[in-house]
């Protein structure tokens, strides 16, 4: 009796030892599986920055007429002393002033500014989209009701030389095509134009400037970020800035 008592005794142990190496084995692979995930932490990241939704290249409506510019302001260079990140457009032959400007894409409207420049009322307007992406307009001369409104209700009067900006409270829905100003620059001398740039915020370009903190990711909105035939008309005009023509950091 004592002799089965200690066969069962050694089944018991027998088994014992078989889950206590089993349990070794699942922990052993486990612990390599997440040290995999580890050494890769940008795998959710990667799926993200492929989906359609944020694409690494993300495309543009132009916005503005662009066969009515006569010039192009490039982003990407120092003008009147300071850099600057942002491009522009030109349309000399306009009359009164009047270009229409439109979202370039679906974002919402975050700061902007009211200020007086040369005895007239000048508008600045920043917006942002869900992926990173900002745009910036400046120069507006008037605005489309839905625009005017907003900055009536969120921005201090103009003051002059003065272009601060504010958050708009609440940020203001815009859709891709949506107008939003119907005439730009300065119509007391002639001069017609608007200020656009465009900055994508998930990854800087390597440009440092201390006194601009969008420099670094400021991007050659004129290339591969409008529709084709837009660039090439816009690529075939000539430089805005009558010091620095067509040179700039952006656009290679």
């Amino acid at each position: 009796m004592n002799h089965n008592r200690n066969e069962r005794g050694f089944h018991h142990i027998a088994l014992l030892l078989m889950v206590v190496v089993l349990g070794v084995i699942g922990f052993a692979g486990w612990k390599v599986l997440g040290e995999k995930d580890a050494a890769n932490p940008a795998a959710t990241t990667i799926e993200q920055s492929n989906d359609s939704a944020c694409p690494a290249q993300p495309m543009m409506a132009s916005p503005a007429d662009v066969s009515l510019a006569t010039a192009v302001l490039y982003p990407g260079q120092t003008r009147g002393g300071d850099y600057k990140a942002h491009g522009g457009l030109r349309f000399d032959n306009s009359q009164d002033n009047k270009v229409t400007v439109r979202a370039p894409m679906d974002a919402k409207l975050i700061i902007g500014s009211r200020y007086e420049e040369q005895g007239e009322v000048q508008t600045l307007l920043e917006f942002s989209n869900d992926c990173g992406v900002k745009y910036r307009f400046d120069h507006l001369l008037t605005l489309s009701d839905k625009f005017q409104e907003a900055v009536d209700g969120s921005l201090p009067a103009p003051k002059p030389d003065d272009s601060r900006t504010s958050d708009f409270k609440p940020a203001v829905n815009v859709t891709k095509g949506e107008i939003v100003a119907t005439a730009v620059g300065f119509a007391k001398t002639g001069n017609v134009g608007f200020d656009f740039g465009v900055y994508d915020m998930r990854k800087q370009n390597g440009i440092k400037k201390s006194n601009n903190d969008l420099a670094s990711y400021g991007v050659c909105w004129l290339k591969d970020w409008l529709p084709a035939a837009d660039s090439a008309k816009l690529l075939t005009l000539p430089g805005g800035d009558s010091i620095n023509g067509k040179t700039s950091d952006y656009c290679k």
